[in-house]
């Protein structure tokens, strides 16, 4: 069994001891300090959304969220079954305090999540979440008495809100899109995607849709995160060629990634890149991404003109990054889409719409599309180390080694060299390093990460 508390939230596997899985004491204890940091807080709602993934646990960890801040006084607008970004807009839309999504994203069935968000529908900060593991450390909340507890109240038309929102965003175009007759397949992972990306395809305009594991049961069908390897059967019916793109979405519909129609992964790398080179030609701009993301985005932001910055991994801190340069567009390498246009989250119906307008102006095949970005390949590496070992005087080592080329130190380690890159971040729990190395094709990115890690060993045998 596994449980994980950190700044944004509570995630581990279902069952256990409390404190040694995602137990019904965990859950309670988590959801009571965040409805507790959320009065202290203050704000003048005393609503709070929860919306859910389909994974099997997620029903029954929902009403355990919603009775413990119905506890609380807090009235719940519960909108089922839903998607991580379809909360985040349903907050400020209702003007709520705050909102709770129940997922654990890409990780398997057995494990699940509450995320976590503030009034502006956005992850909590790193003070915010360090003060809620205070008071749920503490055991420091008080329940109401029985006058006082709150409402709960259900609505389940956010999702068609959503797709609605998509229809209505400036880039997106569903009269191109219909015009270009896409057939399209997607693989939904057996939760909400499978809902909610057909029928947002068909207010697009596309016709032909075919669904593989679609049933939102929870029972996932394969890996649902969202790489290749996981994709065997969608690549195999995309090699058929029955169809002009593939799409895949987490069981959140928070990542988004794409196979071309010959059944080559387009690369959730370069979902942000395609989408990034859209927005950039409607007007010069600036983009974000985390380190480890692909040196495509940089590339393809000054052929437009404007200028590509870095943040430390993690959604928070690209969407602080966002905000502070006023990016156009930005996210992560993970398939993640953030367009501030809409809202500061990762979007995957967000960047469908856009995707889709993008392909139909360019009136080339999906695989085309994907040859006319620069090509980059990342080999991702670890390093374990000795217990005993001092990791951030090794990475100051590291850095200090290579200061004659371009070293971001905010995260970790990133050195820059003139056309490619690595990115060494050491583990939290672990006596671990994290080696990304990116080069313009495979063998010389592995060759980049092993003389990294040789220059590791180096340091620590001294």
């Amino acid at each position: 069994m596994a449980l994980i508390k950190s700044i944004s939230g509570i995630r581990g596997t279902i069952g256990g001891k409390p404190g040694k899985g995602l137990s019904p004491v965990d859950i309670v204890t988590f959801a009571a300090a965040y409805g507790t940091w959320l009065k202290r807080v203050g704000n003048p709602s005393n609503t709070i959304v929860l919306g859910r993934d389909a994974r099997i646990s997620g029903r029954m960890v929902s009403s355990l969220v919603a009775n413990t801040l119905i506890g609380l006084g807090w009235d719940v607008l519960d909108i089922g079954l839903s998607t991580t970004p379809t909360v985040e807009l349903a907050v400020p839309w209702t003007k709520a305090a705050g909102g709770i999504i129940i997922t654990a994203s890409h990780n398997p069935a057995q494990w699940n999540a509450l995320k976590l968000l503030n009034h502006l529908g956005e992850f909590i900060s790193d003070a915010d979440g360090k003060d809620l593991l205070g008071i749920a450390e503490n055991q420091d909340f008080s329940f109401s008495e029985v006058h006082d507890l709150g409402t709960y109240t259900e609505d389940h038309s956010f999702l068609d809100q959503h797709i609605q929102h998509v229809l209505s965003l400036r880039g997106v175009h569903s009269d191109q899109i219909a015009k270009a007759n896409f057939r399209v397949l997607v693989d939904a992972v057996n939760s909400t995607g499978g809902i909610v990306v057909p029928d947002l395809l068909h207010a697009l305009g596309v016709k032909e849709v075919d669904v593989i594991f679609g049933e939102p049961t929870g029972h996932f069908s394969h890996n649902p995160e969202p790489l290749p390897e996981n994709l065997t059967a969608m690549i195999s019916k995309m090699k058929e060629g029955n169809y002009d793109i593939g799409i895949v979405v987490d069981p959140d519909v928070d990542r988004l990634c794409f196979i071309s129609e010959d059944g080559t992964p387009f690369g959730e790398e370069y979902t942000l890149v395609a989408i990034a080179d859209y927005i950039l030609s409607l007007g010069k701009g600036n983009t974000v991404s985390n380190l480890s993301s692909t040196r495509a985005l940089r590339d393809i932001t000054e052929k437009h003109g404007g200028t590509y910055f870095a943040a430390a991994v993690g959604e928070v801190n690209v969407v602080n990054q966002m905000k502070a340069q006023h990016a156009v567009i930005g996210g992560e390498g993970n398939g993640g889409v953030i367009f501030p246009e809409s809202h500061y989250g990762r979007d995957a119906l967000v960047g469908i719409g856009l995707f889709l307008t993008y392909l139909a102006q360019k009136g080339v095949k999906t695989s085309a599309l994907r040859a006319s970005f620069p090509s980059y390949v990342i080999s991702k590496n670890k390093i374990e180390l000795s217990a005993d070992l001092n990791v951030d005087l090794i990475l100051s080592t590291v850095a200090e080694q290579y200061k004659g080329q371009q070293v971001n130190t905010i995260d970790g380690v990133k050195i820059d060299f003139p056309d490619r890159w690595v990115h060494l971040r050491k583990s939290n729990t672990e006596p671990i390093i994290r080696i990304y190395a990116e080069a313009p094709n495979e063998n010389e990115a592995n060759t980049l990460a092993q003389q990294i890690i040789q220059v590791i060993e180096e340091i620590a045998a001294k």
